[in-house]
């Protein structure tokens, strides 16, 4: 009579009785399914339930450049996936627009293709989607697609677990184990865990690249380097004209404080110039060029960079990144998306498509934009083969972070770089901790400038507690998080990349099988038992690691200040001979400097030249990287009009600002001015970095 009743009721509210599993996986991305396959093979009932339509989230959505770090320390299912992508690429027939031969074999840190390992670490959107399915299909894994958690009744708690959750469609999955699989972490917020969102400060944690990173310019993803500012005015110089596009005019948090933002998202597109599989870009609606004023300043100032992360894949396609100050990522346009309504995520995305098709059409079109810029640009188009029922777009926007849980434990980059240990290994990440920036935004002086861009050395691999995948005890006691995982903002820039997403959804689910066998709480499975299981499948949970092969971590790498004058930074000089790039001392111009490594690879020159606007004196200045291993004796000659001048520089020691003075010369407007470093008969290592001319 109860069950009649309570069937009665259901089809009353429009409701429907929920399918039972021993574990549901709520969201389809790589970890998902990587959670249902381990959860299959031992021997559990499980579904995949999930907005997604498309099994994969990026590693199927675009991002097939993988960010595999130290693939060594890749394993289980997550190694399989790879080995996988390695079977499709044998078959001849996946060849389809390129020969394997003419493909070549880089990767992102590794080969592309390891033949010996059997694994491919570099592919097409369609065949990680193939693989994915594969899994589901060879495993017989029910997956329910387009299904939206109702977030604001449709999960049912009762004694601290979950009993079951309701999609807005109406239909509910009740279950013995549950695991949060996707990018936003809805199902765990919707469960009341405990979780962040934004930058934490960094004396929350004791560490030093959370929070505002306000003048810490990593990688190259800045405009410090360029020949000139980046005016932000419409009117340039003219506060009163307005902001141009793109940049925001409300000034940073200090340094290291706390701030609500996320780092920038896009869609990692996949281009390709093959003729017969090309779709030219067009303006998308709504194509406004000036969203792209930044871009025609930083053209107009010598950026020469468009196509840096043109990644190369499989087929003629690439897996096309951000590069650069203005670029793919649509910076500060995401603050509100982890937690927005659906309606208000979509709203989001739809901007993020037109932002980055709008910008494919304006360097396409535009004659702002270097006339050899705009041809190249135009040979590169969508590929037909991909995304076909998406109009040859990705189905998934990066979502870099979202909410990322405070569970039981939390990682930070001091568990990354050693500084502290990781209790209860249950995988390994080695990635670099980073983070794309967070805003741009005008400095002091008057300049646009970008903020939260950081590249840090995690000295290599690293282990993740199972504390990480759990709730703290008293919260949600059935449900892992392989995905918005317990980590601080800066230590998840790292733990973010999908080989090792798919190692804790493996990870996740052996822990919620364990945990329903001994009818445990996630946060009491014991320890023993799992790491147990987890190495009989193949988890790599710890490496020997030689700290002694990895510099102490570093103080934050800011970018010295540019001078008065006219700079030439290293990137563009001249070089002769086999010059090493490095970020490793504390300061430098733009997003390195370069050394001989200490002459083992023979003669070395590098010439720095400029036509300077007009002639008369000018004071020559040497931007240095000072270190105890440097030359005291590093060869520098300055050309000048009255012939040229000889000298030895003390690279061990600098001025405060880095910048050492070569002496006031004459110029003549109509010659190049030249200053040309060499290692010849150098005592330590040689380095170089920027020449600065100053008028007298």
């Amino acid at each position: 009579m109860y069950l009649r009743l309570s069937l009665f009721l259901l089809g009353t509210l429009g409701l429907r009785a929920a399918e039972s599993y021993d574990v549901v996986v709520y969201g389809g991305t790589s970890a998902g399914v990587i959670a249902a396959v381990q959860a299959k093979k031992m021997g559990k009932s499980v579904v995949i339930v999930g907005p997604d339509k498309h099994l994969g989230g990026l590693s199927s959505g675009g991002l097939g450049y993988t960010d595999s770090g130290d693939k060594s320390v890749i394993g289980g299912l997550s190694r399989n996936f790879y080995h996988r992508v390695w079977q499709y690429y044998q078959q001849p027939e996946t060849w389809v627009h390129q020969k394997r031969e003419d493909f070549g074999n880089k990767g992102q840190g590794t080969v592309a293709m390891d033949q010996a390992e059997r694994t491919m670490w570099i592919f097409e959107p369609s065949i990680a989607e193939k693989v994915f399915e594969d899994y589901v299909k060879e495993f017989s894994i029910p997956v329910l697609r387009d299904e939206w958690l109702d977030r604001t009744k449709g999960v049912t708690m009762a004694n601290g677990r979950i009993t079951e959750i309701r999609m807005l469609s109406g239909k509910a999955f009740a279950g013995k184990m549950f695991i949060d699989a996707t990018y936003e972490g809805d199902l765990m917020a919707c469960a009341g865990v405990s979780y962040h969102v934004g930058r934490e400060a960094n004396a929350e944690f004791g560490e030093k690249h959370n929070g505002s990173q306000i003048g810490v310019l990593h990688h190259r993803h800045h405009f410090g380097f360029l020949k000139s500012d980046i005016d932000p005015y419409v009117i340039p110089g003219d506060p009163k004209s307005g902001v141009i596009a793109r940049v925001t005019p409300i000034a940073p948090a200090p340094k290291g404080e706390a701030d609500h933002r996320v780092q920038a998202y896009c869609f990692r597109m996949c281009l390709t110039n093959v003729p017969e599989n090309r779709v030219p870009f067009v303006a998308p609606e709504g194509y406004d060029p000036k969203q792209y004023e930044v871009l025609a300043r930083a053209y107009a100032a010598g950026w020469k960079e468009t196509f840096g992360k043109f990644d190369l894949i499989p087929n003629g396609k690439t897996d096309t990144n951000n590069h650069g100050g203005f670029s793919f990522d649509n910076i500060g346009y995401n603050y509100d998306y982890p937690e927005a309504s659906y309606a208000r995520r979509q709203e989001i995305i739809k901007e993020h498509v037109t932002y980055q098709k709008g910008l494919l059409y304006f360097i396409c079109t535009d004659p702002r934009v270097p006339a050899d810029v705009r041809e190249k640009m135009n040979t590169w188009g969508l590929p037909k083969d991909e995304f076909k029922d998406n109009g040859h777009w990705s189905h998934q926007i990066y979502v870099r972070e979202a909410r990322r849980m405070m569970g039981a434990f939390v990682m930070t980059e001091n568990e990354l770089t050693k500084i502290k240990p990781t209790p209860n290994s249950v995988g390994m990440g080695s990635y670099m901790i980073d983070s794309h920036n967070t805003q741009r935004y005008i400095t002091p002086e008057g300049a646009v400038q970008n903020e939260g861009d950081i590249g840090v050395s995690p000295r290599g691999p690293y282990e993740i507690a199972y504390g990480s995948l759990v709730p703290k005890t008293g919260q949600a006691a059935n449900l892992l998080v392989p995905v918005a995982c317990s980590a601080t903002h800066i230590a998840y820039g790292s733990i973010r990349m999908e080989p090792v997403f798919m190692i804790l959804g493996q990870s996740a689910a052996t822990a919620a099988v364990l945990a329903i066998d001994g009818k445990f709480a996630v946060q009491d499975v014991p320890y023993a038992d799992l790491k147990a299981r987890l190495l009989a499948d193949g988890q790599v949970l710890s490496k020997q690691i030689d700290l002694s092969k990895y510099p102490a971590a570093e103080d934050d790498h800011v970018s010295v200040k540019r001078p008065p004058g006219i700079t030439v930074d290293d990137s563009d000089a001249k070089l002769t001979g086999d010059w090493t790039e490095s970020q490793a001392g504390k300061s430098f111009l733009g997003d390195g400097y370069r050394h001989d490594s200490k002459g083992a690879k023979g003669l070395m020159t590098a010439t720095f030249s400029v036509k300077l606007p007009k002639n008369g004196k000018h004071e020559v200045f040497l931007a240095i990287v000072p270190n105890a291993n440097r030359a005291t004796n590093a060869k520098v000659r300055i050309l000048h009009a009255g012939g040229q001048t000889d000298k030895l520089v003390n690279l061990t020691k600098g001025l405060a600002d880095r910048w050492v003075s070569l002496g006031i010369y004459d110029f003549a407007d109509k010659a190049d001015a030249q200053v040309i470093v060499s290692n010849e008969g150098a005592n330590g290592y040689v380095i170089v970095d920027a020449v600065n001319w100053q008028a007298r």
